[in-house]
C-alpha cells in the first residue's frame, strides 16, 4: 500500500506551496475552523508554560496533561502490543518501550523499523496494534484507520564529500536536489554546487545519490520538499510525492533500506548524498558525514536545530481534525527562520481493536509517549531532535485516540 504523498486532499496545499517564496500565505487560512498548531516544542519534563490559542480559548500544557492523564491509565491485565513502520520513529519509540515497561511490567510493547509503507499497512491489516509513519494516510483508506500525531521530527541532508568537513555545511535546495537526482548534476564541483557555496573548495568528485528501497515516509518527505521548491522537476512528472515513487535513471544512483541503510551507507560510499531521518543526525555526525543548511520556503538556508524546527512548526496555525497535514516548505513569513523539512511522526491505529484491555493499553502507552512529563519531555527528545506536540495538536490527538475501542 503506498501513501497519499500528493492527493486530491492535498490540491490546496501544494498550490499554497507553490506561490512565490516569502508570499504571505497562510496555512490557516485554508484550514480555517481547525486547532491552533503553534508553539510545538520539545519541553524539558514538568515544562508547562506555553500557550496556544484554540477556538478562541488559551489551552495550557497543564490543561492537555490533566487529559492525557486520563487516559494514561493501562489495564490492569496483561497486554502485549505490536509496533512497527517508520525507521526515523523507531530510535525514539524503542526508548518510549522500554521505559514504559519498567513503569507498567504487564504492558508489553514490541517495536520494529521497517518504514511507514509496512507500519501503514500492517496497521490496516490488523497485523500489529500501532503502525509508525512518517506521512498521513491517504484518504482512501479506511476511516476506521486513524493517524494520531505523537510528536514533530524532521529530515537531514546528509554527504560525504572528499576535503568537505563535517562542520563545513554546505547550501542546497530543492531544484539542486531535483538535479541531483535526476542526474542532471553529477559532480560536486558542478557550477550549480558552486553557486550556492562560493568560496568553498568542491572536489571533483561524482555524486552518488542514495534513495530508499522500501516503501518510505522519509522519501515523502524529501519529494514533498523537491516538489514544493521545483513544481517543474521530475517528483511532478512522476505524479507528485510519494513514499515509493519510479526514481529517475542514474547510473550512479544506490538504493538503501531504511535510515539506518541511508547513514551506514552514506559512510562507506564516497560522494553519497542522501536525505535521512533527524533522530540519526548524532550518529551521522560520529561517523563525520556532513549534512546541510537547506533553503526554506522563506529564501533562508537553515541547519536542523532544534530552534530552526520548532520555527517552521510554528508557522503552520492550524490542524485539521483528523490531522492530515504536511508541515513541508512552509511559504509563511513566520518560518524566516525555520527548517523547511518537518513533520508529525504518526501512530496509524485501528478504531477497533480486539479487546477493550488491548484498545486500553493502545491508548495508554500513546498518551504516555505524546506526554511532554514523560515521553515527550526533553529526555527523550532532545537525543533525537525531536519536538513535543503544541498543547493544541495534543488536544487534536487525544480525540483521535477517544475513538479507539
Amino acid at each position: 500500500m503506498q501513501l497519499a504523498g500528493l492527493t486530491h486532499a492535498k490540491a490546496a496545499e501544494r498550490q499554497a506551496a507553490r506561490r512565490p517564496r516569502g508570499a504571505a500565505a497562510a496555512m490557516g487560512a485554508a484550514l480555517a475552523g481547525t486547532l491552533a498548531l503553534a508553539g510545538a516544542t520539545a519541553l524539558p519534563a514538568g515544562a508547562s508554560t506555553a500557550r496556544a490559542k484554540s477556538s478562541g480559548t488559551t489551552l495550557t500544557y497543564p490543561a492537555v496533561e490533566k487529559q492525557l492523564s486520563a487516559l494514561e491509565t493501562p489495564p490492569s491485565s496483561k497486554v502485549s502490543l505490536l509496533e512497527t513502520g517508520s525507521t526515523l520513529l523507531y530510535p525514539l519509540i524503542s526508548k518510549w518501550a522500554a521505559a514504559y515497561d519498567k513503569l507498567h511490567s504487564n504492558i508489553s510493547v514490541t517495536t520494529a523499523g521497517t518504514g511507514s509503507g509496512t507500519g501503514q499497512s500492517e496497521a490496516l491489516d490488523g497485523a500489529v496494534q500501532i503502525g509508525a509513519s512518517d506521512a498521513y494516510l491517504p484518504p482512501t483508506d479506511p476511516k476506521t484507520l486513524l493517524n494520531i500525531p505523537v510528536d514533530v521530527s524532521a529530515q537531514q541532508i546528509d554527504y560525504n564529500v572528499k576535503g568537505i568537513p563535517s562542520t563545513t555545511h554546505l547550501k542546497i535546495d530543492g531544484t539542486l536536489l531535483n538535479d541531483i537526482y535526476a542526474g542532471k548534476v553529477t559532480n560536486w564541483d558542478s557550477s550549480a554546487i558552486k553557486a550556492l557555496n562560493p568560496g568553498v573548495k568542491l572536489p571533483d568528485e561524482t555524486i552518488v545519490p542514495l534513495h530508499r528501497s522500501d516503501g518510505s515516509g522519509d522519501t515523502f518527505l524529501f519529494t514533498s520538499y523537491q516538489d514544493a521548491q521545483d513544481p517543474k522537476g521530475w517528483v511532478a512528472s512522476q505524479g507528485g510525492p510519494n513514499t515509493s515513487v519510479q526514481w529517475p535513471s542514474n547510473p550512479a544512483a544506490l538504493a538503501e533500506q531504511g535510515n539506518q541503510g541511508m547513514e551506514t551507507g552514506c559512510k562507506a560510499t564516497p560522494g553519497c548524498i542522501a536525505y535521512i531521518g533527524v533522530s540519526y543526525l548524532n550518529e551521522a555526525i560520529k561517523d563525520g558525514l556532513g549534512y546541510a543548511q537547506i533553503l526554506n520556503g522563506d529564501g533562508n538556508y537553515e541547519l536542523p536545530t532544534h530552534k530552526a524546527i520548532a520555527a517552521e512548526v510554528a508557522s503552520y496555525t492550524s490542524l485539521p481534525a483528523n490531522a492530515a497535514l504536511s508541515l513541508i516548505d512552509s511559504s509563511s513569513p513566520a518560518a524566516k527562520d525555520g527548517y523547511p523539512i518537518v513533520n508529525f511522526e504518526y501512530a496509524i491505529v485501528n478504531e477497533h481493536q480486539k479487546s477493550a484491555s488491548t484498545a486500553q493499553a493502545v491508548k495508554s502507552f500513546l498518551a504516555w509517549g505524546m506526554d511532554p512529563r514523560y515521553g515527550s519531555s526533553g529526555r527523550f527528545l532532545g537525543p533525537v531532535y525531536f519536538q513535543a506536540l503544541s498543547p493544541s495538536a495534543i488536544e487534536v490527538a487525544m480525540s483521535l485516540l477517544g475513538k479507539v475501542s
